[in-house]
Formats: structure tokens, C-alpha cells, sequence
């Protein structure tokens, strides 16, 4: 057989092929990570978060409370050169807040956080997720404020409905690498749509109606709302007042090894934020030139996840749904046929209508 030689200018031309390929496919956003700002740089709702359940501040972490005298806060924290994850290139990181929780410990108390995942971003993971030969790792740094153990969980809510929690010993005030290798199993079903098909979090302190000691750590098993989830939690963290938990770094990939954090630049992350949660200012927006209605039309940075309910916010003077010709408040405004790609909005002036220095937020979160 004859050896075929290859020009350097050729494969000078290939090897910037290969990389463009490699470029093109990161800016498209697949990711080995299948979490979604787990270096915690984007927090479009603000930083400082509320104690609100939901999403109250950090893209893409929902936190639910139940039976607390205090809510816990969510809020973004700056990582400086004296913490251990900040020389594998982090800077912010999430901190979830404990309030006062004065009649103690209840029964029935739960506050917890998670990310919830795209079915279909599972589903062609390349995890063969039924086989428990098969793996999927969570790598993540955590501190918290109080020496205990403290346990994460991973729930499948498609199909059978299982839970998959884990234990973590954590000293005071010190960063600490958590890596879990999370086998597959049998009874694990994840739809391809854009439902919800993995929950990947943290709790923070489930009550004895929620817990039993003889519940199995590091294994599948099955879950409902009545269901114990963990063994028994230790108390103190739950009952010192302002108590914390912060985590960065969360990683969710294919395989039984953790491999180095994939970062991505602020702007890339912030644009797979934007499938879930859109909040963007405009100058301006022009409807009609006649009739009673007008129908300004905005497009979303990216494609939704779906159909969000969208909301325009008004700045004093400076930001409303305004007539063209006299700068009067339009009135009647309303937002108007929702799409995953935007939505368009109407008014009742007599003229044409226009929104100027506004903002609109649009949610199709998990």
C-alpha cells in the first residue's frame, strides 16, 4: 500500500478544521457538565435573593421551605484568594442562609435546593441510565458554617419516581471536594421532551417525619411526597441562627470520574441561562401607525424551554408603554401572544404606541 504524505499547509488546514468544529460545537452550547451555571456567575434576579421559595436570586437553583419560623436566603458570595476553590479558577459561589428558626426543630420542617434538569438533556447524555454498570458523576465544593453531616440527593421524577441520596461530612468553615459516582438503575425513566427529568440538590434540614435511620444512602430507591428521604438529620445547623451553606463548582457528567470543571465564559453561561429565565432591558419598541391597538413584538435572546408568562416593568417615568406623538402613558397595556421565541404586546391609545427604557422578564424555568 502506498503511504499517502500530507502537505504541512494541509494539515495546518485540518488541525484549524478540527478546532473550528470544536469551537462552533462549545458555542451551540453542548457542555459535559449538565448543569447550568454551576460556577454560580449569573444571578439575573440580583445577588442578594430573598427568602422567598423559588427562584429568589442565583439562575437556575430553586429553593422550597415548608414549616419554618425564617426562610432561608439565597444570595451569591465572591470567593477570594484565601479559599481553596479559587485557584481552580472560581469566584462566586452560592450561599444559602438559614433564618431564625425560634420553636426549633419541627417534625415536618424541610428547607432544601436544588437544579432541576431537562428530561431530554438526560436522555441523550449517553448515560445508560437503566444499567448500573453504567455512571453518572456529581463533583461539587461545599462549606458550611457548622460541623455535622449533611446530605444531597439526586431525584428522577419521570416514570417510576426514584430518589438517590448522599452523605456528606463537613467540617467548620472549610471547603470541602465532594465527588459521588452515581450508578444507573433499572427503574430510572427520563422522557425526551423538555419536562423536568432530574433534580440534583441539597438538604439542608429535613424534620423525623421526613427522615428514618434505616433509609439506604448511595442507592436508588422509591419515592413520594410521604416517603423518609435521608437518615435523621443533626439538628444544630437547622438551630444556630444565620447558619450557611456554600457551594461552587457543581458538575454533573457522563462517566465514573470526575474530570476537571468545565468553565465557561460569563457571557456563553449566561446565554444557557436565558433558556430558562430572560430578563432584558430595550430603548424601544414601535406598534401600530393606526387603530386602537398597537403591537410591539419582542424576541427572545434564545429559544425558551417554553412558552414563558412575561412580564413588562415600568421605571418611573422613564420606562412604560408610551404614545408616540405626546409621551402619555398608554393604557390597557398588556402582554400578548406568548411563544418560546417571544411575545408581542398591545395597548389602547388611539395612536401608535411604543414602549421605551423598559425591561421584561420571562420565565420557563423547571
Amino acid at each position: 500500500m502506498a503511504l499517502t504524505t500530507v502537505s504541512s499547509e494541509r494539515l495546518a488546514t485540518n488541525v484549524k478544521t478540527s478546532n473550528l468544529g470544536t469551537e462552533l460545537k462549545k458555542k451551540v452550547g453542548q457542555s459535559k457538565n449538565l448543569i447550568v451555571n454551576g460556577a454560580f456567575q449569573i444571578a439575573q434576579r440580583g445577588t442578594s435573593g430573598s427568602t422567598a421559595s423559588g427562584y429568589p436570586s442565583l439562575d437556575r437553583f430553586y429553593t422550597f421551605s415548608s414549616g419554618l419560623d425564617e426562610n432561608p436566603t439565597m444570595s451569591q458570595g465572591s470567593l477570594t484568594s484565601s479559599d481553596t476553590p479559587f485557584s481552580s479558577g472560581f469566584r462566586k459561589y452560592l450561599r444559602f442562609q438559614n433564618g431564625n428558626q425560634t420553636s426549633g426543630a419541627g417534625a415536618s420542617d424541610q428547607t432544601w435546593f436544588r437544579q432541576g434538569i431537562e428530561a431530554q438533556n438526560v436522555a441523550q447524555s449517553g448515560w445508560n441510565y437503566t444499567s448500573s454498570s453504567s455512571f453518572i458523576t456529581l463533583s461539587f465544593w461545599i462549606r458550611a458554617s457548622v460541623a455535622q453531616t449533611y446530605y444531597g440527593f439526586l431525584k428522577a421524577p419521570d416514570g417510576s419516581n426514584y430518589l438517590y441520596p448522599f452523605s456528606m461530612a463537613l467540617s467548620a468553615n472549610t471547603w470541602t471536594k465532594v465527588t459521588k459516582s452515581i450508578p444507573g438503575n433499572s427503574n430510572l425513566a427520563f422522557d425526551n421532551d423538555t419536562g423536568l427529568g432530574l433534580e440534583v440538590g441539597i438538604y439542608a434540614y429535613l424534620g423525623t417525619s421526613l427522615t428514618d435511620n434505616s433509609v439506604s444512602l448511595d442507592a436508588w430507591a422509591a419515592y413520594s411526597s410521604g416517603t423518609t428521604r435521608t437518615p435523621d438529620h443533626t439538628t444544630t445547623w437547622y438551630t444556630t441562627n444565620d447558619s450557611t451553606i456554600d457551594i461552587t463548582g457543581v458538575q454533573l457528567e457522563v462517566g465514573s470520574v470526575a474530570t476537571d470543571f468545565e468553565h465557561n465564559s460569563y457571557q456563553d453561561e449566561l446565554y444557557h441561562c436565558y433558556r430558562y429565565y430572560v430578563e432584558r432591558g430595550f430603548e424601544s419598541l414601535l406598534g401600530s401607525k393606526s387603530g386602537a391597538v398597537g403591537y410591539p413584538r419582542v424576541n427572545y435572546p434564545v429559544v425558551m424551554r417554553a412558552v414563558a408568562s412575561t412580564v413588562i416593568t415600568y421605571d418611573g417615568t422613564n420606562g412604560a408603554m408610551r404614545n408616540q406623538n405626546d409621551g402619555s402613558k398608554t393604557t390597557g397595556f398588556s402582554t400578548y401572544n406568548h411563544y418560546d421565541y417571544g411575545f408581542a404586546s398591545r395597548g389602547s391609545n388611539g395612536s401608535a404606541d411604543i414602549i421605551y427604557s423598559s425591561t421584561y422578564y420571562a420565565d420557563a424555568e423547571l
